[in-house]
C-alpha cells in the first residue's frame, strides 16, 4: 500500500516570520492579477509575434508584453548547465513590492507602468544626467550572458540574461576619485507597487556595490532574458545582475545610480543587519542564522546540490576579496 507523507520543509523555504505576519495584508492590497506591462518604445519598435519563439523545451509561449531585443550579441558568457525554463524564471520570484509569495510578482506586477522610464545618474561624477531608458542603453551592444542566480534562501536558477556591462555606464558618467561605492535605488510608486504601502522594508528598496565590484566585467545591467525584454516580475525595465552575489544584490526596476564616497545603506542590511551584510557574496561556509548555505536546490529539481564558493565564479572574482575575513564581511 502506498502511504503518502508530508515532507519536512527546510527553513530556507519558509518566509521570515516578520514578513509572514504581514502577508494577509499584502493579499488584501494586491487584489487581482494583470498581464505584464509593455517595454519602452525603442524596444517595442522591434517587436513582432514573439510567442512562438518560446514554445517547446524552453517553456510555454511568452505572455503578452515581452518584445524582441535588437542586435543581441549571443553567447558572450555561457555555461554547460541546463537553463531554467521560461516558466520557472517568470513565476518564482522575490519582488516584495508586489507581494511576499514567490508567485505574487507574476500575478501582481502587471500593475507597474514601465514606459516611459528614466534613470538618474549622479553623485561624485563628472557627467551627471537623467536618461530615458532608450538613451541610456542605445549606445551599447546588448549581450547574452547566461549566469547562475542564487538566493540566500538556498534556491538557484540558470538564466540567459540580456544586458550591458555596468562598467560601460559608469565610464560614461566619469566618476571622480571620491566615488568608491555605487548606490542603486528602485522605483517608489506605491499606487502601482502596492507592497510599498506596508512596512516590510524601508522603501524605496536600495542596494550598493563597491566600485571594483560594479566595474567587474561580470556585473551587468539587464534589460532582458531569453532574448526578449524583462517581464515586470523580473525587474523590468532594467535591473542589476551580479552573479557571484546572493539574489538580493539583484536590485530591480532601477531609477537611480549614485556614486558615493562611503558604504551605502542597503535594504536587507537595514532590515536585519544580523542576518544580511553588505557584501552578500555566496559562501557555503557561512550559514544563514536559520538555515545552511552549504547546499542549494535548483528550481525545477528535487535533489539538493553543493553550493559553490562565489557561486562558481571564484576564478574571476575571488582576488577582489583577498585578505578579507569573509565571515565577518558576509
Amino acid at each position: 500500500m502506498l502511504i503518502k507523507t508530508t515532507p519536512s520543509i527546510p527553513g530556507s523555504e519558509i518566509t521570515d516570520e516578520k514578513l509572514y505576519v504581514r502577508r494577509r495584508e499584502f493579499i488584501r492590497l494586491m487584489g487581482g492579477a494583470a498581464v505584464a506591462a509593455g517595454a519602452a518604445p525603442w524596444l517595442q519598435a522591434c517587436s513582432g509575434d514573439v510567442s512562438a519563439d518560446f514554445a517547446g523545451a524552453a517553456g510555454p509561449a511568452v505572455p503578452p508584453g515581452q518584445t524582441a531585443l535588437p542586435n543581441v550579441k549571443p553567447g558572450v558568457v555561457t555555461t554547460d548547465e541546463k537553463l531554467n525554463a521560461f516558466e520557472d524564471i517568470t513565476s518564482y520570484n522575490n519582488f516584495y513590492e508586489f507581494g511576499l509569495g514567490k508567485d505574487d510578482p507574476q500575478r501582481n506586477a502587471g500593475r507597474l507602468t514601465t514606459s516611459p522610464w528614466k534613470v538618474k545618474i549622479d553623485g561624485h561624477c563628472g557627467k551627471p544626467a537623467e536618461y530615458h531608458l532608450e538613451d541610456l542603453v542605445r549606445p551599447h551592444q546588448l549581450e547574452e550572458r547566461t549566469y547562475r542566480l542564487r538566493c540566500v534562501e538556498a534556491w538557484s536558477m540558470v538564466i540567459p540574461w540580456v544586458g550591458i556591462p555596468l562598467g560601460e555606464i559608469i565610464k560614461r558618467a566619469e566618476p571622480t576619485s571620491k566615488a568608491t561605492f555605487v548606490a542603486f535605488t528602485t522605483l517608489h510608486r506605491p499606487r502601482e507597487m502596492f507592497g510599498q504601502n506596508q512596512p516590510v522594508l524601508d522603501w524605496p528598496y536600495d542596494e550598493g556595490l563597491r566600485m571594483d565590484e560594479a566595474m567587474h566585467p561580470l556585473t551587468i545591467l539587464s534589460v532582458g532574458l531569453y532574448g526578449k525584454t524583462l517581464m515586470n516580475q523580473n525587474g523590468a525595465p532594467i535591473r542589476l545582475v551580479v552573479p557571484w552575489k546572493y539574489g538580493f544584490k539583484s536590485i530591480k526596476s532601477i531609477v537611480r545610480i549614485e556614486f558615493v564616497d562611503r558604504m551605502p545603506p542597503t535594504a536587507w542590511n537595514k532590515s536585519n543587519p544580523g542576518e544580511y551584510g553588505f557584501y552578500s557574496n555566496v559562501n557555503p561556509e557561512v550559514d544563514h542564522p536559520r538555515w545552511t548555505q552549504a547546499t542549494e536546490r535548483r528550481i525545477g529539481e528535487f535533489r539538493r546540490r553543493p553550493t559553490l564558493m562565489f557561486n562558481g565564479y571564484g576564478d574571476q572574482v575571488a582576488s577582489m576579496y583577498a585578505g578579507m575575513d569573509l565571515r565577518k564581511n558576509y
